[in-house]
């Protein structure tokens, strides 16, 4: 009886220490790391405040992170904290007034990881001691179409403007791929209008700061680069407000660069 008990508690004892095994495993699979580190205030009460950006990092990624959040501290102890993305890779923040009130915004963007190179876009303000989400402006809303004889319109319906493209020198490349027949279409066809591929903080109507956007607008393929739309927006009463849009067109040649 004594064999069976001390059996039972080496058994038990072993078992112990395997769970905790396991337990460590875990902590040290899932430890916080400090992603990036910044100081300024985002109050308004002129004192210095510290902003983390936290994440654990993937097993099997090493550049992967999951469970990416921010983390605010002010100096009296007081903490903000919001979960940003369940996975992504390495986020960059930039601290300016952005929704122009006279107190610091948080802008954060992070890559989603993966061969098609998008990204996430955060805008966050502490209003009222509460930390609180701004949504980005909205990419613009562009309807396009090929044309006949080697040429594409698009219609920015934010401000109603109205560009066309010549795109004769991918003439070889469009008759191959059956989209023309001796400069006639096929058959009705649309451009690939894609969301934003980058969205930055910049100065927009004097020293006012504000977002720049770039849209990419490709063709039969995403190698078949058409144009890039750049669209600059400042935050107005609560509102995103469209200032200005400049097209530029990629030529051919130009593709990659």
């Amino acid at each position: 009886m004594k064999k069976e008990m001390l059996f039972a508690f080496a058994a038990f004892f072993f078992m112990s220490l395997s769970a905790l095994s396991v337990v460590n495993a875990v902590e040290e699979t899932n430890e916080i790391k400090i992603l990036s580190e910044e100081s300024a205030d985002v109050t308004g009460d002129g004192i210095e405040d510290s902003i983390y950006i936290k994440a654990e990092q993937s097993d099997i990624d090493k550049k992967l992170l999951r469970n990416i959040f921010l983390h605010i501290e002010e100096k009296d102890g007081k903490v903000h904290k919001t979960p940003l993305d369940e996975s992504g890779e390495k986020p960059s923040i930039d601290i300016k007034d952005v929704n122009n009130d006279g107190v610091n915004d948080l802008f954060i963007s992070m890559p989603t990881g993966g061969s098609e190179q998008l990204s996430n876009f955060y805008l966050y303000t502490i209003e009222d001691e509460k930390l609180t989400e701004i949504s980005v402006p909205e990419p613009l809303v562009i309807q396009s179409e090929f044309l006949n004889h080697y040429k594409a319109k698009i219609n920015i319906e934010n401000n109603n403007k109205s560009y066309k493209f010549n795109m004769k020198d991918r003439a070889k490349e469009y008759e191959s791929l059956g989209v023309y027949y001796d400069g006639m279409l096929n058959e009705p066809m649309e451009l690939m209008v894609l969301a934003y591929d980058t969205l930055e903080l910049a100065k927009v109507k004097g020293n006012k700061w504000g977002l720049v956007g770039i849209q990419n607008i490709y063709g039969t393929h995403e190698e078949d680069h058409i144009a890039k739309i750049e669209s600059s927006w400042l935050h107005h009463k609560g509102e995103w407000k469209l200032i200005k849009t400049k097209v530029k067109q990629v030529k051919k040649e130009d593709e990659g660069k």
